[in-house]
């Protein structure tokens, strides 16, 4: 299997170091992060990452809104939602635009291998 590679994008550093420690597989890559959907829109056209790990709620552009921005300019790319509890209904509707699956946080490490390893089996 080849390198996985992945941009971890959530407003909180705290959040995107947790998940970048969980991603320290070795055939995962983390390529980039980014703090908002804007960085992130930007980031997925430059870097054309397997996965992006999406954060639901954030400034300048949240993860529902950028979900559609990010596969028209690569469209390759498998999205994982992170949400809090609580955020179904917007799981839901990012799932209907495009997201693959979605973790919960507090992060645990399995489901988030878990996802992974899903969305790259489609």
């Amino acid at each position: 299997m080849e390198k996985v590679t992945f941009l971890v994008v959530d407003d909180a550093i705290f959040m995107r170091t947790v998940l970048k420690k969980m991603l320290t597989e070795p055939d995962f890559t983390v390529v980039g992060e980014a703090g908002n959907g804007l960085q992130a829109v930007e980031m997925a056209q430059h870097l054309q990452p397997d996965i992006v790990t999406l954060d639901i709620t954030m400034p300048e552009l949240d993860g529902i809104e950028a979900i559609e921005k990010i596969l028209e300019v690569s469209p390759n790319t498998k999205i994982i939602m992170c949400s809090a509890m609580g955020q179904h209904s917007k799981v839901v509707e990012a799932i209907k635009r495009g997201a693959k699956d979605f973790i919960v946080k507090p992060f645990e490490k399995t489901r988030v291998l878990q996802a992974i390893y899903n969305v790259m089996s489609r």
